[in-house]
């Protein structure tokens, strides 16, 4: 059978440097961090004290009171992602199969806050057991691609996918192969997270897996860097309109870029630590160049996984020097998490976003905080400091989780 050509026609995003697509890229083309102490909750007790919260967010700018408390912040952080891409895109302003619209979305927590409100009322109610009947719709994960779906009307495929930290990469991807099948005409995929939490914030300190630079909150997020000392909490969401080609072209729509390749993989390795030598990440990556039909020596950048933990630092760009050999030198790589944090779920899909702007601007973000070089990571070319300009032609946005989930998406400039 013919595969479609798959592009990008529509994009949104809320974030801890932005609350939209335009003063996000701003601020990572500025090197701007948004990590800062927490002001959600009392952290006197706890041994991280920082995060990348949104700021200036109002749920009320967006949704009646009473539909904002049906919500959890996980799903209204979705719609206002979406809301934005879907206007960018204008897929809906004309006719079109609502029938052959899939959504896709990805979310490693859900509604945690949700989860851990509803408990702590439950054990101080003496454990009588009075939930809210809207405890389970806001909580489960699958709930965002629901709701966006009744929103828009959009009757096609709809599902969430769950991968730990790779989350809403797969989701990406999953869309992208629907469309290249020809089941749906468009996507509206991405992903969200609202982890920043006593839950969250205390689960992931227990695993010693968030830095613990309080005092410095601006960079404590140091990917690459010697003195890094874990990956600093994100929250918000990115979704992104996949279309393909000769239905976005036949109503005269904006292109950013092609999505030409997904490859996923596991590490087989361990539940929480990658490969040490990043086989499986190097095999996800080979595997996205491969279907987008390119050649490695055609790479330009690589969006990195990149979260200032230990271990990861120093396994993917293993990865890198393992599968590209010679050319590894020439590939421009970032960590963009330096500045936005680590979203978790909702990180592919925003890194995957900000990939495209980096294709259709021809700049490349920054990976800031950079103080000392490790020896135990590859000497490759990670756009310390400041952004980088030069033309990208083809690029990859990488993503990894828990339990050994390697994906890589693969973008091409359109012209």
């Amino acid at each position: 059978m013919e595969l479609k050509r798959v592009v990008v026609t529509g994009i949104g995003s809320l974030t801890p440097i932005g609350n939209n697509v335009t003063e996000m890229w701003d601020a990572l083309l500025a090197g701007v961090s948004g990590a800062d102490v927490i002001t959600y909750f009392d952290t006197e007790n706890f041994k991280c004290r920082i995060a990348c919260e949104l700021k200036g967010y109002n749920p009320l700018d967006h949704f009646d009171r009473k539909v904002a408390n049906r919500l959890d912040r996980f799903t209204q952080y979705a719609l206002v992602s979406v809301d934005e891409a879907v206007k960018d895109s204008g897929f809906l302003d004309g006719d079109v199969d609502r029938d052959r619209v899939a959504v896709l979305w990805g979310s490693g927590f859900g509604g945690i806050s949700t989860f851990q409100s509803e408990s702590i009322e439950f054990y101080k109610g003496g454990c009588i057991p009075r939930f809210s009947p809207f405890f389970i719709p806001k909580t489960i994960t699958d709930i965002c691609p629901g709701q966006i779906s009744i929103k828009y009307g959009l009757r096609g495929p709809n599902f969430s996918t769950s991968a730990a930290c790779a989350s809403s990469a797969v989701s990406l991807g999953e869309a992208f192969h629907l469309i290249r099948l020809g089941k749906v005409d468009v996507a509206v995929t991405g992903g969200s997270e609202a982890a920043v939490s006593e839950t969250g914030i205390g689960a992931f300190s227990s695993m010693q897996a968030l830095s613990t630079r309080n005092d410095d909150p601006k960079s404590a997020s140091r990917p690459f860097d010697k003195d890094r000392d874990g990956f600093v909490l994100g929250e918000g969401a990115a979704a992104l309109i996949l279309e393909e080609l000769e239905h976005a072209k036949a109503r005269g729509a904006k292109i950013y870029a092609e999505m030409t390749g997904f490859g996923a993989t596991a590490d087989a390795h361990h539940i929480t630590a990658p490969h040490p030598d990043g086989i499986g990440a190097a095999s996800a990556m080979r595997l996205a160049v491969e279907e987008s039909g390119m050649r490695l020596e055609d790479v330009v950048h690589i969006n990195t996984h990149g979260t200032s933990t230990p271990l990861g630092d120093i396994a993917e760009p293993k990865a890198v020097a393992r599968l590209f050999g010679d050319h590894a030198k020439n590939i421009s790589l970032n960590a963009t998490k330096s500045m936005t944090g680590h979203l978790l779920g909702g990180a592919g899909s925003l890194e995957a976003l900000i990939t495209v702007l980096t294709i259709k601007n021809d700049v490349i973000p920054p990976t800031i905080n950079h103080f000392t070089d490790d020896p135990l990571i590859e000497p490759l070319d990670f756009t310390f400091g400041h952004p980088h300009h030069r033309e990208v032609s083809f690029a990859l946005s990488n993503a990894f989780g828990f339990g050994g989930h390697n994906v890589s998406l693969a973008f091409r400039k359109w012209c």
